[in-house]
């Protein structure tokens, strides 16, 4: 393994593990940053969407079209983005909403925990909102390692983003199963566990896609990380952060994260 792959690898592994930030913020903390969350998440939204619209598709359309001529390689381009919306959307679409990760919780919840001990329904809620997890970070996996293995600059900026807008999900599967077992040490494995599937997801990618990975599956790739990256920050954080918002807190996070977004691209890539 080259210094290139692992690196990309250790970026996915920092990422994915961010929900057992989210599950040690709620153990650790008695009351929810509501300000600090609406912002992070706002920030993240912001450096995502410009990140995919900016650079990430025109890297892609560059690609495409060198390899596929004017006219197919914007086809491609276009096609592969609303390729990456449409993967992403089904799997959101086939998790139950009461299962949802992306149902917001507080850390307040915590405070009750013990009152219900051994609930099989929340327990439950707990597991499912694990496997959601798991499942979103898969293709997320994904595309924070052909990032990173592409530009490691632009792969530091989205594993951030994205690790980011794990913290709450960490949350969302910790409280539920410490609220059901009075047990913090099971919220956190299985917080923990749920953010594994990104790494696994760039170790699929580096032993089935690396092997084809020639300049039209590269941008199709490349195009389908910036849909699934533009779903991601309207469909969940943005909802999310809105949901945590304190006076527009939400939306000066997104305008900052752009701005750094943008400054990082002037000055290193």
């Amino acid at each position: 393994m080259s210094q290139e792959v692992l690196f990309a690898l250790g970026l996915t592994l920092f990422a994915g593990l961010a929900t057992g930030i989210g599950s040690l913020m709620a153990f650790f903390t008695s009351r929810t940053n509501t300000k600090f969350l609406s912002l992070a998440l706002g920030f993240s939204a912001g450096v995502m969407i410009y990140v995919s619209m900016i650079e990430i598709f025109v890297k892609a359309k560059d690609a495409l079209v060198g390899a596929l001529g004017q006219v197919n390689g914007n086809w491609a381009t276009v096609g592969g983005f609303f390729g990456g919306i449409v993967l992403i959307a089904l799997i959101d679409r086939f998790i139950p909403k009461k299962d949802n990760p992306h149902e917001v919780r507080t850390v307040e919840e915590m405070n009750d925990a013990g009152k219900v001990v051994e609930d099989p329904a929340l327990l439950k809620m707990g597991t499912f909102a694990a496997l959601a997890i798991a499942i979103h970070n898969f293709p997320e996996g994904i595309a924070t390692f052909t990032s990173a293995l592409q530009d490691p600059s632009l792969g530091i900026a989205i594993a951030a983003a994205i690790a980011i807008h794990n913290i709450p999900e960490g949350i969302a599967v910790s409280v539920p199963v410490y609220y059901a077992t009075g047990s913090k040490k099971k919220a956190f494995k299985l917080s923990f566990l749920s953010g594994l599937s990104e790494p696994v997801g760039a170790l699929v990618a580096y032993l089935i896609l690396m092997p084809y990975l020639n300049d039209v599956m590269f941008g199709v790739i490349f195009a389908a990380v910036a849909g699934i990256m533009v779903f991601i920050s309207l469909d969940e954080l943005l909802p999310a952060a809105k949901k945590y918002d304190e006076a527009h807190t939400s939306i000066y996070g997104l305008v900052a994260g752009m701005a750094v977004m943008a400054l990082s691209l002037l000055l290193f890539l």
